[in-house]
């Protein structure tokens, strides 16, 4: 398993396999790279903490691919574009390529590229807080990783893909619809860019609803289907349990912790964006989502922390039309 992108998901699911057999290799860049290089990659838990010594690169030009190898993209969706670009000259066109990220961009870009794409999606609550560490909050059960052949159907691949997850701690079945429920995840990470923006107790205020209602109403218009919240909620049940690692607790997601490491970058194009997209295809209005997609993308440009406006404020910008 080739783990492209080394940083929350990727670093905890490229962890987990290598320390219960799986042969892996990490991509990663910066100090991260370096960190991991020297000392390993340290997988902290509620359960514990170790360090692993998983081999790591920091391009796909330095892996020695072989024919059974299996490439899972990790990365952030705004990443994903250079990171084909550079996996593209690398590997065989039918190469296994899996996207374990976000939004429903990411397969139809790895198709450009790609014979044989897969989607994975991702319910596991993990964090990367500094380079050579990264943090899993769900024990025993890591997360949640169903997965299956885009644009639909499932095959050996994914059967085998799921069988390897599944002995790695996490909950995992191959389904022939993995995009119903990627969709469904997509309208979850609308409140992504409100917990970024406003802080995490702001994602179960109204704001939620009012991205949610328009994200729902651009998928049916665009005649999108999704699983329902009773389905999602059946397949969660209460296999994930977020504890604390030490005396330390999550304090967000993966677009709150992109505004805490003051990256310049954040997903939101590929979340509230993706939604925008839709309504302007489909003539939806999607006043609340535009808003959070344009002042997330500013925090990231002007390297604000996380949890910077107050919830009342964007509330009171949406009621007065500004964009």
């Amino acid at each position: 398993m080739i783990v492209f992108g080394a940083g929350a998901i990727g670093g905890v699911i490229g962890s987990r396999l290598f320390e219960h057999g799986f042969e892996v290799v990490l991509i990663a860049r910066g100090e991260h790279f370096e960190a991991i290089r020297e000392r390993g990659l340290r997988l902290e838990t509620p359960d514990g903490a170790r360090t692993l010594p998983i081999p790591v690169v920091e391009m796909p030009s330095q892996v020695s691919f072989r024919a059974d190898d299996i490439v899972l993209l990790a990365t952030k969706s705004q990443d994903t574009a250079a990171a084909l670009g550079s996996l593209a000259p690398e590997i065989p066109r039918d190469t296994p390529v899996v996207s374990a990220q976000n939004g429903v961009e990411n397969e139809p870009a790895a198709l450009r590229h790609f014979s044989r794409v897969y989607g994975v999606c991702v319910m596991c609550p993990a964090a990367f807080a500094h380079p050579g560490a990264v943090q899993a909050y769900s024990s025993p059960v890591t997360g949640i990783l169903d997965t299956g052949r885009y644009p639909n159907g499932s095959d050996e691949v994914a059967e085998s893909l799921a069988a390897a997850f599944r002995a790695s701690t996490f909950l995992s079945e191959a389904r022939t619809d993995i995009m119903r429920w990627k969709y469904a995840k997509l309208l979850m990470n609308l409140s992504n860019a409100i917990e970024a923006i406003c802080g995490p107790a702001a994602r179960r205020g109204p704001l939620s609803q009012i991205v949610k209602h328009e994200g729902i109403a651009c998928l049916e218009a665009a005649g999108i289907d999704f699983v329902s919240e009773k389905e999602d909620a059946a397949r969660r049940a209460d296999h994930i349990r977020i504890d604390p690692i030490g005396s330390d607790r999550r304090a967000g997601g993966s677009s709150w912790q992109s505004l805490l490491r003051r990256t310049g970058t954040i997903e939101t194009d590929y979340l509230n964006g993706e939604i925008v997209l839709l309504g302007r295809q489909y003539g939806i209005p999607t006043p609340a989502n535009e808003l959070l997609q344009r002042l997330a993308n500013r925090m990231a440009f002007e390297k604000k922390a996380p949890g910077s406006i107050e919830a009342d404020e964007v509330v009171a910008q949406l009621d007065r039309g500004i964009g």
